[in-house]
């Protein structure tokens, strides 16, 4: 019976890592889809009822946007071709409760190589059929 419990105390760590590593992974596809533009990527890591949400900090006070992912996935279009953009993660703090899971991930944001703006994002993800799907973003930016 001590060989057990001891062996699950050292196994945790590693089943918990990999728990991590898969909401990362989620995140990361999701910015690689970002910044190719590519709204297939992006759709298969988000559920379709995902919301986006955007805290704006400025001179004239602070304010909530609100978007949905269809709407998000739409905008894409909009963009000009030559228009590149880069959303650099500083880092990952990842918490998991069975199927949720919640990520931290302060952020810069630029474009055209010029530093936009920066924030931190706060990703919720649902693990549907054995893979995480983000459900919700709400972040935060301030102009640099």
């Amino acid at each position: 019976m001590k060989k057990l419990i001891i062996y699950l105390l050292i196994l945790l760590p590693f089943y918990s890592n990999a728990q991590n590593q898969e909401v990362e992974n989620t995140i990361k596809t999701f910015f690689e889809g970002f910044h190719a533009k590519d709204t297939t990527k992006i759709k298969s890591v988000c559920h379709d009822r995902m919301l986006l949400q955007s805290i704006m900090e400025g001179k004239k006070g602070t304010k909530l946007e609100e978007e949905k992912a269809s709407e998000f996935i739409k905008s894409f279009a909009t963009f000009p071709k030559d228009l590149k953009f880069e959303e650099r993660i500083l880092g990952y703090k990842v918490q998991i409760d069975g199927s949720m899971a919640h990520a931290w991930t302060p952020y810069e944001f630029y474009i055209d190589g010029k530093l936009s703006h920066s924030g931190v994002n706060s990703f919720t993800l649902f693990k549907e059929n054995g893979q995480w799907k983000i459900v919700h973003i709400i972040d935060t930016r301030r102009r640099i």
